[in-house]
């Protein structure tokens, strides 16, 4: 076994409450005046009201940006950097969900620099930042994406999707409150828990996993299998918002640390061309990616079912090991979530072009415990359009 790095968020505040360190938080930066990325929603129905009537008793001025998108194209990141050179600021808040917080970091960090926020993509950039840029706070609404705790940004692109990522674009301060989850959508909750469950168990069975990503990874996932029924069901239901909060939280640090792999991979390309959004991307894969990369990782899908609520007592490895699938692939159609392809309108002849951006995202795909070629995404993609688990051969 080789050492593992791990890195975390600064600071970070979680739990009920957590969203009065807000105000002293920001007094340690002594902002002249503070940028606020959010988004229109979370506007007009008051959140961003309530969480910034603090600091606007105390006087601090503060512009309120809004002009963001769910799974926010390039030039939705190129505009808001121009705005944000351009405005003065000191400190960035982001609060919304992971698009608004990626948004957040790349004006953040991307301000101060030279060059376009297309300069510094992953797949076809050939910039890093420089410098650190501007501090920021970020504060998430849903329990999913884990944005708070990680250094990435993600982008759409016109057929898939691409990443900024860079150690400066780790948050200064998290503030992980559920009770600003309790007006998410059913939808939504669905969607993002399990884009949260993803990360936990792609950080589990990640090439990069390590005992202290595996006890954040299937906490997490016991966290969420407990509570994401509940939450869907009764959006009120504190315990419910609260276990999933934590269990958010503790994917994002699991996912940060170990990685994610193919579940994430073939879902970009299904967000990028047809722009389904990314928690329903995962989760419509999720068990077909699992199904076809169980045998490199028997064991520990076992581990996973009984994360999940499973009991593996009287079950040989293997049979444990698709037990998992079976349980990930009812806790998907339980929430409301479309089980295969079809169920998004997604046609037949789309699965080449899937298959195209799904191969050029090696970053996550050098993660998973299986190799993944051209011929196995391609035969995902197809299990996943037809409704069937596959497995390689």
């Amino acid at each position: 076994m080789s050492f593992a790095k791990l890195v975390f968020t600064p600071l970070s505040f979680t739990g009920p409450g957590a969203i009065a360190q807000l105000l002293p938080e920001v007094a340690k930066h002594r902002p002249s005046r503070i940028l606020v990325v959010t988004d229109a929603v979370l506007r007009q129905i008051g959140v961003v009201d309530g969480v910034l009537a603090p600091l606007v008793a105390e006087g601090y001025s503060i512009d309120i940006y809004s002009d963001t998108v769910p799974e926010p194209p390039l030039e939705v990141g190129e505009r808001l950097v121009a705005y944000t050179r351009s405005g003065g600021f000191d400190l960035v808040i982001g609060i919304g969900g992971g698009s608004a917080m990626d948004l957040a970091k790349l004006a953040a960090v991307l301000a101060p620099q030279d060059g376009k926020v297309a300069d510094y993509l992953n797949l076809s950039g050939s910039r890093k930042p420089e410098h650190k840029g501007l501090p920021k706070i970020l504060i998430p609404t849903t329990s999913g994406t884990g944005s708070e705790v990680t250094d990435i940004a993600v982008l759409s692109l016109a057929t898939t999707k691409d990443v900024v990522t860079h150690p400066f674009l780790l948050a200064d301060t998290a503030i992980v409150d559920p009770d600003l989850t309790l007006t998410v959508p059913a939808k939504v909750t669905a969607a993002t828990g399990i884009d949260a469950l993803t990360h936990a168990v792609e950080a589990y069975i990640s090439v990069n996993a390590s005992p202290a990503t595996d006890g954040l990874a299937l906490h997490a996932i016991r966290l969420i299998a407990g509570s994401l029924r509940k939450a869907v069901a009764d959006g009120s239901d504190r315990q419910a918002r609260c276990s999933m909060s934590y269990g958010s939280y503790l994917a994002g640090l699991a996912f940060f640390n170990a990685g994610v792999a193919g579940v994430h991979a073939l879902a970009y390309p299904l967000g990028g061309q047809f722009h389904i959004s990314h928690g329903e991307s995962n989760a419509v894969l999720l068990p077909y990616v699992m199904g076809y990369i169980r045998q490199s990782c028997v064991k520990r899908m076992g581990d996973i079912l009984e994360a999940l609520g499973g009991n593996k007592a009287f079950l040989s490895e293997t049979d444990a090991s698709y037990a998992c699938v079976e349980h990930l692939q009812r806790l998907v159609q339980d929430v409301g979530i479309p089980t295969r392809l079809s169920g998004f309108n997604i046609p037949e002849d789309a699965l080449e072009s899937l298959t195209a951006d799904g191969v050029k995202q090696k970053r996550l795909l050098a993660r998973s415990p299986l190799p993944l070629h051209e011929a196995d995404i391609r035969a995902i993609y197809r299990s996943a359009f037809e409704g069937v688990i596959v497995e390689p051969g």
